[in-house]
């Protein structure tokens, strides 16, 4: 008599689907019940074939069952002789799915490796620099994060704060040193592989065959092949990207964050889970320490260290040999010359060639060039309910907010000065590049992005090429602003800092102080002559400010006082609901629809703001509408989105996407 198996499936449906198991073979034995859960198995669903995971065992048809014995067809066949889930996983899968508002399989597919045979894993190329991976004496600073980190039995949560270039990634190597030797396995996370070869090679080469690493580059075929080394106690460190949170590691002992606040742990489709929130959870769970650490915490950590459930340690000076560097603002309003470049910046890149050094600018390639700006006083148009950036929108001439719909007129003159010198401020990327070519014609010059690195390893290949000294500038986005050392880099130039600062959404004053302060801790690390100029044509602003006057606990204080007055987080939290569709009728309808049902449900304390367009209201032919769900507990602001998503069925061609503690508004 055969066995009855539960299926999950990676589907948007929240449920296991019943199966008999696979049928045995003449002369064979059917495998034990209790080895056959967490095996991936073949199934027919529909008319199609999909892979599903094994989540129950039943010898009779479960009552649970919605249709008759005679309907349940059998499984085609195991993909595992092994299970590749364990129950921690599945019951953490569980909980993504609860937490974020979306099906068990889309949340326990996006943690497993999608191969279907085990090959080697081929190792990571990095560009060699013993020197800077031996293990070196620690600074008293060092040795007392290292002792109350490992000897805090009160505290789970720990952070590292420390400017660049103090030594942050040795306190980690030491932590996860001390819990490898006590027999548990140790997760290190990293924003993304490709921009901390640094980090990832000093694992690697202080811990050898006992280091996995998860990366893009891995097949989905050696990436199961690493997901075994671990289930099976031959890897018991992992380091990877955000989805290693997910690593199977067994006796978990520590998990690392490197670059807390860097956005990209932040998972762009459904689950929209946050790498952090799943670490704050594995560590509660387990009773374990979690350890983040980074020059520029968000804000949420920043208020969670002041109020103490995150227990801080504090690395103030910088090892490597160098200094911070000189900052500099440049305004770029008293510069009337269409120029990208100010004089002083050309200046200053010229000396830095003269002396065979190396430069590296800066560009933010995500903003936007419609913010109205002031020439005379710098004055810019924000919300007088949000008070985010209004964004222009040429078609019907009016500056929009895209949180709650207000909008206005352009005003003609400057409302605060009565200046006559206002309109829209910004450069185009390849604008940029042109210029600086155009300038510096024999100056070699590498561009790192992601329109012009679209081969395999073609990211790792420029960035050594820059370090071998190849490269005289590097023109670069976000890509460059991450833990980067380059020897030889004296002058770093950010082109515009405004155009993070004037997107809108709430966290762009953060971003943009965030910003500065990574790429400046590229320049000055091993000389002390290293030079930053930042050009803007809002210098005077706080986030711009600070950053160049390295003022980090004020603009700290000003924020979370701002943020505080606002009621957004984290002083509050937010659950972001967007309708989309090829038919912008549709998607503003399904918006509205949504409204009343969310209106009829609300909980107490709990806002809604919108509908809106997206600031992006477009993307990929699909326009976007929003509603943003605004309270003091997620569970209230859940509780009405999964009444809506239940309750509410959407026309065919809307797709609605649930994102809960979404970290951008765009």
């Amino acid at each position: 008599m055969s066995r009855y198996i539960d299926v999950v499936l990676n589907v948007p449906l929240d449920q296991a689907f019943t199966y008999r198991e696979v049928p045995v073979k003449d002369g064979e034995e059917a495998p034990p019940s209790d080895s056959l859960f967490g095996l991936r198995v073949e199934v027919r669903f529909g008319n199609r074939k999909l892979t599903g995971i094994i989540c129950a065992v039943h010898d009779e048809l479960p009552e649970t069952c919605a249709v008759g014995e005679d309907k349940i067809r059998p499984a085609v066949r195991y993909i595992d002789k092994k299970p590749i889930v364990t129950r921690e996983l599945y019951e953490m899968a569980r909980w993504i799915s609860s937490y974020y508002i979306s099906s068990i399989g889309e949340a326990l597919f996006s943690m497993i490796p999608s191969g279907r045979r085990e090959t080697d894993s081929s190792g990571f190329s990095f560009s060699e620099d013993e020197t800077s991976f031996k293990k070196c004496t620690l600074s008293v600073e060092q040795e007392n994060a290292v002792k109350g980190i490992l000897e805090d039995t009160g505290s789970f949560f720990h952070y590292l704060y420390g400017k660049t270039g103090s030594g942050k990634t040795e306190v980690f190597l030491r932590c996860a040193e001390a819990v490898l030797g006590q027999g548990k396995g140790v997760i290190y996370l990293v924003p993304e592989i490709g921009l901390t070869p640094q980090v990832v090679q000093a694992v690697v080469q202080r811990f050898g065959d006992t280091a996995a690493v998860l990366h893009s580059q891995l097949t989905p075929s050696q990436r199961l092949g690493e997901w075994k080394r671990i289930l099976e106690k031959k890897a018991r460190i992992v380091v990877g990207a955000r989805s290693a949170v997910f690593a199977p590691v067994p006796d978990l002992g520590m998990i690392i964050i490197d670059e807390e606040h860097d956005g990209s742990y932040k998972a762009g489709n459904s689950p929209r889970y946050h790498a952090r929130q799943v670490a704050m959870y594995r560590s509660s769970k387990y009773r374990i320490p979690l350890v983040m650490g980074s020059a520029t915490p968000s804000v949420e950590a920043c208020q969670a260290m002041q109020d103490g459930s995150i227990k801080k340690h504090t690395l103030g000076e910088r090892l490597a040999g160098g200094k911070m560097p000189e900052i500099k603002s440049i305004n770029l309003s008293l510069k009337k010359s269409g120029s990208c470049l100010s004089n002083e910046l050309i200046d200053e890149i010229n000396k830095t060639l003269a002396e065979n050094r190396q430069v590296i600018l800066f560009l933010n390639r995500r903003g936007f060039t419609h913010f109205f700006h002031c020439g005379s006083c710098g004055f810019e148009m924000k919300c007088k309910n949000c008070s985010v950036s209004m964004t222009y929108h040429k078609s019907e001439n009016r500056l929009r907010c895209h949180y709650c719909g207000y909008s206005v007129q352009p005003p003609t003159q400057c409302p605060k000065c009565g200046s006559l010198d206002v309109g829209y401020r910004g450069f185009g990327t390849e604008y940029i590049e042109a210029e600086v070519r155009a300038k510096f014609p024999n100056a070699r010059l590498v561009r790192v992005d992601t329109d012009s690195v679209s081969h395999k390893g073609e990211l790792q290949q420029k960035l050594s090429d820059f370090k071998d000294g190849k490269y005289d500038i590097l023109l670069g986005t976000q890509m460059v602003a991450k833990g980067l050392n380059f020897p030889s880099l004296q002058l770093v130039g950010v082109v515009l800092a405004d155009t993070a600062l004037h997107l809108p959404d709430f966290r762009a004053a953060e971003r943009t102080f965030s910003m500065i302060t990574q790429v400046a801790g590229r320049a000055g690390r091993y000389f002390p002559d290293g030079k930053v100029l930042v050009q803007s044509y809002s210098p005077d602003m706080p986030p711009i400010e600070l950053a160049v006057s390295g003022n980090i606990d004020e603009f700290y204080r000003q924020e979370l006082e701002q943020r505080k007055i606002l009621g957004f987080p984290p002083f509050s939290r937010l659950l972001r609901l967007i309708f989309r569709s090829s038919k912008q009728d549709a998607a503003e309808q399904a918006a509205e629809s949504a409204l009343s049902i969310l209106d009829s449900c609300r909980e107490e304390d709990c806002y809604i703001l919108g509908p809106c367009e997206c600031p992006i209201s477009m993307v990929a032919g699909n326009y976007r509408y929003q509603i943003l769900l605004r309270g003091n507990r997620i569970s209230r602001l859940q509780k009405m989105a999964s009444h809506l998503i239940k309750g509410y069925s959407a026309p065919s061609h809307v797709y609605i996407e649930v994102d809960v503690d979404p970290v951008s508004l765009l």
